[in-house]
């Protein structure tokens, strides 16, 4: 059980154990320790008893069981065990303790390369710091999902043998295209990406091989966790987290499987949840992060995924293209990826700006109606959808950061927003981030230093350099498309970055939506079932699944706005711009119409907590182990 599996099971009491957030599409598999009895935490943690053979190997939707402790994912790997945690003792209320010297919450590229960083200054000062990273996800890389085109410049300087080490990079870009589309046509531009030396990756699977290095090196991985709280000490100090309660029913009521939420205390403790993540946004809002240094607020996309399996003669290994205009309309940034994977797979999406002005427009079947463009619909016919995903990706750039430090900790990756936009990454410029953050750590539990280093070092580090260089491309389309064409290539090509001034965002993206009587209702073709697909059929190819019986994770501010304001001012977006359609509005008993929230559909992507009109919608962590299955996204 939840509880158990972090505390309470010794070597006498060790029993087979039932995992509490069962669904049907994680085999309900026991799981057993069979750990050697010792006093630190590892004696109290169950080994999952179904493994993947490796990170290339993942998981089948039948067997994608939940797990504590991180799976052995390469044949060569041996489970190891770390010989130190902080403690185990008595929290607070009846919450269990776990004590650790830092605590991690994201078990992404940003988390990942902070604890392996750390753990590599404390091989080499030959120091003894434990760590611990926390993943809501039910497997590592399970709720991880990118492009991805992969600049390895973070990893060369993080683990720079990874060529050698199995990492699943194999792909090396070979053509990098650039098209501006209509409705029947496609116009090549010069392609303002280079690409050479990047590879196309699957970045799910490439979290799970750094998580094997990060457990080779001493990282305590804890999957199926997730965390709901920050703990202060007296002095409002972020001394950790809290994860939340399992096994609580809708009514609130405890069920049969209840277990309580377990403290992680850390001397330091890391954000890095990922674009929007929960607890960075509680902080950046509580500490004022962003006003600290007169940072604009934040803007964001949504972008949405396939991963297709084409015909042998189409599949052109490391081809690379990118899409403009059709089919959304001038006013409206964003764009098309296809990107040619390995095995005869294609990664291919569309990332739509969420700062649209149309109520009306639907992101889903704005990417559906894009497949059946004539360049494209070609290369799908005859192929397979292996997966779909989707999540919102930070666009603010260098205007929107925050003030990364706050007492007790930092938030690193895209939970503070380094993406490069002119450059559609923010893999490498995470991982920096983490490891900046992972040195920064190191320096302050070990040599007196404070986590300000992080914040200095940030602002001396190339992440620094490239997002100021790039800091105009992405507010520039607040004019248009044209405008916004017009001038990224004059910053690009003539200024080269170094214009003397700085563009101001438009509006945030919840205020930018217009009152639906300023737009035509938009008319979308039904999916033919071959190219183009319903949102029932995608969510199956997800792997999504929560426990059914929990409170929703998705709360109301005001119960009442949706049918005042949202559905007469503004035709019910919410039925629109969530890829995963867990918003509805339903009859009710007096001929009305009232949202229904169909919370286990939930993809994770947080659009809703961005784009609500009115703010409304607050996403919050569900029961660990809940979302999407993601495996080679």
């Amino acid at each position: 059980m939840y509880r158990s599996a972090l505390s309470g099971v010794t070597s006498k009491s060790r029993r087979p154990l039932r995992c509490p957030f069962f669904s049907p599409f994680r085999a309900e598999t026991p799981i057993i320790s069979s750990v050697s009895p010792s006093p630190g935490l590892e004696s109290r943690l169950p080994i999952p008893s179904n493994r993947f053979s490796s990170f290339r190997d993942p998981p089948s939707r039948a067997s994608f069981a939940p797990s504590i402790c991180f799976p052995d994912w390469s044949p060569g790997l041996r489970r190891r065990v770390v010989s130190r945690t902080r403690g185990l003792c008595g929290g607070s209320g009846d919450r269990e303790t776990l004590e650790y010297d830092v605590v991690i919450v994201g078990a992404g590229p940003a988390g990942l390369s902070a604890a392996i960083r750390l753990k590599q200054m404390c091989l080499e000062r030959n120091a003894d710091l434990s760590v611990c990273v926390l993943e809501k996800g039910p497997e590592v890389g399970a709720h991880i999902i990118s492009g991805n085109v992969f600049e390895p410049r973070a990893l060369d300087e993080l683990i720079p043998q990874w060529r050698h080490e199995g990492a699943p990079i194999e792909v090396p870009v070979s053509s990098d295209k650039f098209w501006l589309l209509t409705e029947n046509h496609s116009l090549q531009l010069p392609s303002p990406f280079d690409n050479k030396g990047n590879y196309v990756i699957s970045l799910s699977q490439l979290v799970r091989w750094m998580a094997m290095k990060a457990e080779e090196v001493g990282v305590e991985i804890y999957p199926g966790f997730a965390a709901s709280e920050i703990l202060y000490d007296e002095n409002d100090r972020v001394i950790g987290v809290a994860t939340n309660d399992m096994g609580v029913a809708k009514d609130g009521s405890k069920r049969e499987t209840f277990q309580r939420g377990v403290e992680l205390k850390g001397r330091v403790t890391l954000l890095a949840e990922g674009c929007r993540g929960s607890l960075s946004e509680k902080m950046i809002r509580a500490h004022k992060l962003r006003e600290k240094v007169q940072g604009q607020h934040q803007t964001y996309a949504l972008g949405i995924k396939e991963v297709w399996e084409i015909e042998e003669g189409k599949h052109k290994p490391g081809s690379v293209l990118h899409t403009i205009g059709w089919p959304l309309d001038m006013k409206t940034y964003g764009g098309s990826f296809l990107y040619h994977m390995s095995n005869r797979q294609i990664a291919i999406g569309l990332v739509i700006a969420l700062n649209y002005r149309n109520p009306y427009l639907n992101p889903y079947d704005e990417f559906q109606k894009f497949k059946h463009h004539p360049a494209i619909k070609p290369l799908l016919m005859g192929g397979t959808v292996l997966e779909y995903g989707a999540r919102t990706l930070n666009e603010g750039g260098f205007q929107s950061i925050p003030y990364s430090v706050f007492p007790g900790g930092a938030i690193i990756g895209c939970s503070a927003g380094f993406l490069d936009v002119p450059k559609i990454k923010g893999t490498h410029t995470a991982m920096k981030s983490g490891m900046l953050a992972g040195e920064a750590a190191f320096r302050t539990l070990v040599e007196g230093a404070t986590m300000e280093t992080y914040w200095d070092n940030l602002k001396k580090s190339w992440i620094w350099e490239d997002l100021k260089r790039a800091r105009n491309y992405r507010p520039a389309f607040k004019y248009g498309l044209i405008p916004g064409l017009t001038f990224s290539a004059l910053e690009r090509y003539v200024f080269r970055g170094r214009l003397p001034l700085t563009l101001k965002h438009g509006k945030p993206d919840h205020e930018a939506t217009d009152i639906a009587s300023l737009h035509a209702p938009i008319q979308y073709l039904k999916p033919d079932g071959q190219i183009s697909f319903d949102v029932p059929t995608s969510l199956y190819r997800s792997n999504t699944n929560h426990e059914h019986d929990q409170p929703a994770h998705l709360h109301l501010r005001d119960s009442t706005v949706p049918e005042l304001v949202n559905l007469p001012l503004y035709a019910g977006p919410e039925s629109r711009y969530c890829p995963a359609r867990v918003y509805e509005y339903t009859p009710d008993e007096n001929h009305g119409l009232k949202l229904h929230i169909n919370a286990q559909n939930c993809l994770h992507c947080k659009a809703c907590d961005i784009k609500d009109p009115k703010q409304n919608i607050e996403w919050t962590v569900p029961e660990g182990g809940g979302g999407p299955g993601y495996t080679i996204m």
